[in-house]
């Protein structure tokens, strides 16, 4: 029997009204995510990513923002249906998030086992000492070494990958079914950064969670997405199962991203300079007529300038692609 998606997100628009004029971060995406399945979602700096997420999790703030159009179904219930007052009942227990940067997340004048017992206290209705008997059990679940002594430390007495764990322990504290990941290794060493991505995986893999990992890194996806959808100026351009996406990309951006990638081939030619993508991402509040990549793309057409693609499904039931190669 197929089981019902954990996410099921239907034409989600969400818009800032700026002195510039109104610009979309986010225009009529849709996606589903099934129980125990981790969503990537790759894009430059500016594509939407980051505000898909706050939008998922109801935290764009309005004003200036607004949601225009859409559903987030969330276990059968319509998150942008809810008032702020149940909103905040899910948040943190059936959805959680890791923000980008930790620091800045964490509160710096409270204890971190006062961060990580709010939550649990708010959401499991334990009383002070059993929350903080269960914040230690988290500090140990996310690798914190002597966690009845760390319990008691201030932010700043962290180093960024174990901050970064602090998050995760936080986000997992009440076994969601969703946590949505924003550029999770941000800052981060290389060596920290593979393991706090392990450190997810692992996690994902023992308690059942679903995730989005939002990221800029296609290696980040290669090694620890199923799906994969490529965003650009706040819509998704291609959708596809993570092999099927590296071994056959479909869209021009696509394409860019992966040949911007540097390989070993080709680091001993000093001559050889890597293949970049022209220009940047467009002003949402100044897209460009017909499709939004048109001043970027190697294979425009006078149709890319005149009319905008919809994103139509290829050969499978999860991929798709928004060109007008293809339709």
């Amino acid at each position: 029997m197929n089981m019902p998606p954990v996410l099921a997100v239907d034409n989600l628009s969400t818009c800032f009204d700026t002195e510039q004029g109104t610009l979309k971060a986010v225009d009529e995406v849709s996606f589903q995510l099934d129980a125990g399945e981790t969503l990537g979602i790759v894009g430059e700096s500016g594509c939407g990513k980051t505000v898909l997420s706050l939008s998922i999790m109801r935290l764009v703030p309005t004003p200036p923002g607004r949601y225009v159009s859409g559903r987030i179904n969330l276990g059968g219930v319509d998150l942008l249906s809810l008032p702020e007052k149940e909103m905040r009942k899910v948040r943190g227990k059936d959805i959680s998030m890791i923000f980008q940067e930790p620091m800045t997340s964490l509160n710096p004048v409270f204890r971190i086992g006062a961060q990580i017992s709010e939550t649990i206290r708010l959401h499991q209705g334990l009383n002070r000492a059993e929350s903080h008997q269960k914040a230690i059990e988290m500090l140990r679940l996310v690798g914190i070494d002597v966690p009845e002594k760390r319990i008691n430390d201030y932010p700043h007495q962290l180093s960024g990958g174990m901050r970064q764990r602090i998050m995760i322990a936080i986000a997992l504290a009440c076994n969601p079914q969703l946590m949505l990941a924003d550029e999770p290794t941000t800052a981060l060493d290389v060596t920290i950064q593979a393991q706090i991505l392990a450190l997810i995986k692992e996690l994902k893999r023992d308690m059942g969670t679903s995730v989005i990992l939002i990221t800029h890194d296609l290696g980040v996806i290669a090694e620890n997405a199923q799906q994969v959808a490529i965003m650009y100026a706040g819509k998704f351009v291609e959708y596809a199962d993570v092999k099927d996406l590296f071994s056959h990309p479909l869209h021009p951006y696509t394409e860019g991203l992966l040949h911007s990638i540097p390989r070993i081939e080709g680091y001993y030619n000093r001559n050889k300079r890597l293949p970049m993508l022209p220009g940047g991402v467009p002003d949402l509040s100044r897209l460009p007529e017909g499709c939004s990549f048109n001043d970027r793309c190697p294979y425009v057409m006078p149709i890319c300038r005149a009319e905008e693609p919809a994103l139509v499904g290829k050969n499978s039931p999860k991929r798709y692609v928004r060109c007008w190669k293809y339709q």
